[in-house]
């Protein structure tokens, strides 16, 4: 039988072709295949596009903020201040290291969290605290650091969703001690999982490429590029596996090449979103305020209430999920933002908390609704997404005012 739909539309798409294709062919040829040469090569280029001093690919985003939390001396009987509404990642990366996250609000109007909450939640147990620059807007860093320093708090950047993220002109990823990239399939470019810890201090550096690797003094690399007899390295510490391997890293180094025609086609894309949906009833898209540079690792609004408390978020819920179903009936993807970390089982039932007890963070969670948004997406397939929405959002919002 025929399928006269349209085609679907997916949250978003990785941007493969032969180049990927031959860079692991490369490697599978060249028999070293673990971490080597190839993830040199992706450290070196991510440090080239970024400015970054210094960069330790490793397993994923959340091992690189396990890392960058050790680098800061993060441990038991300490708290870190962590954004409620953000991928459960960034809290857990915490509890690794045997620390307290103390989950804080947002501003329900760029999902990050402010200066002022910081100082909120602090406590003389604070030991640190992780701004999130999520879906690819960093937060407000020069009021939070003025917060860190007065306050004597590391500062552990969770950069998951902000490659090619700019503030104030400088790539996010070093205005604290640190931070951390993912390079999932849903981020700009993918390595299918992987990770990067950023830092400018050398010595934090050399310490994560030890700890990345059991804690050797030497890596396998190093040691077979070595002349004489190969023999196992010296673990002066307890490590961790957190190893890229060269095929991920291949496929990173071939993505680095496309990254900067990616990020443009993105930031293309959702700056004609927000000409498509400006002044659509009921819908606030993302802003990006002045001195930022939204990278637009997704592309999230927010559905409008009349304030946010617990019956209006209700209500603005019942109307977003009716939309998302209608057009994932339509073949049209879309997803929540990300979820409130302290509406989640384990961290109300360990910690207590309730989903209002951070409003905006709970909001978040319930309200937000992120749109397709990838590099080759067409003006075709990006009109059918807004015509799509502003239909059904309409008809929602007229289901909630009949009830």
């Amino acid at each position: 039988m025929t399928d006269h739909r349209p085609p679907p539309i997916p949250i978003t798409r990785a941007i493969f072709d032969e180049a990927e294709a031959q860079a692991v062919a490369a490697v599978l040829a060249s028999g070293w295949v673990v971490q080597g040469p190839q993830v040199a090569a992706f450290e070196d280029g991510f440090r080239h596009f970024t400015g970054l001093p210094e960069a330790v690919a490793c397993t994923s985003c959340t091992t690189g903020l396990h890392l960058a939390l050790l680098a800061e001396g993060v441990g038991p009987g300490d708290e870190v201040i962590v954004p409620a509404f953000t991928w459960v990642a960034s809290a857990n990366a915490v509890i690794y290291c045997g620390a307290t996250p103390v989950l804080a609000d947002v501003s329900p109007v760029t999902f990050n969290i402010t200066a002022e909450e910081v100082e909120r939640r602090r406590t003389p147990r604070t030991r640190a605290v992780m701004p999130v620059h999520l879906f690819g807007l960093a937060a407000e860093m020069g009021s939070i650091l003025d917060v860190a320093r007065r306050r004597s708090l590391a500062v552990v950047e969770d950069a998951a969703c902000a490659l090619g993220t700019l503030y104030c002109g400088r790539h996010v990823g070093t205005f604290g001690g640190g931070g951390a990239f993912s390079f999932h399939p849903r981020k700009a470019i993918t390595t299918g999982e992987g990770g990067m810890y950023t830092t400018s201090d050398p010595g934090k550096a050399r310490r994560a490429r030890s700890l990345r690797d059991h804690g050797a003094s030497k890596s396998d690399h190093a040691r077979h590029g070595a002349r004489g007899a190969a023999l196992l390295p010296v673990f002066d510490k307890v490590g961790y596996n957190y190893r890229m391997t060269d095929l991920q890293a291949a496929v990173g180094v071939a993505q680095l090449g496309k990254l900067p025609g990616i990020l443009a086609d993105r930031i293309a894309r959702a700056k004609r979103y927000d000409v498509l949906l400006a002044g659509v009833a009921g819908l606030i898209p993302p802003i990006e305020p002045e001195g930022h540079r939204h990278s637009y690792q997704s592309y999230v609004c927010r559905l409008e209430t009349d304030g946010l408390d617990e019956a209006e978020i209700a209500r603005g819920n019942a109307v977003r999920n009716q939309v998302m179903h209608a057009l994932e009936e339509e073949r049209i993807a879309t997803r929540q933002g990300t979820h409130a970390v302290h509406a989640l089982d384990y961290y109300a039932r360990t910690f207590g908390y309730r989903p209002m007890d951070l409003p905006g963070a709970w909001a978040g969670d319930q309200l937000s609704l992120t749109l397709p948004l990838y590099a080759g997406m067409t003006d075709e397939e990006q009109d059918r997404v807004v015509e799509r929405l502003i239909h059904h959002l309409t008809q929602a919002f007229r289901t909630a005012d009949a009830r």
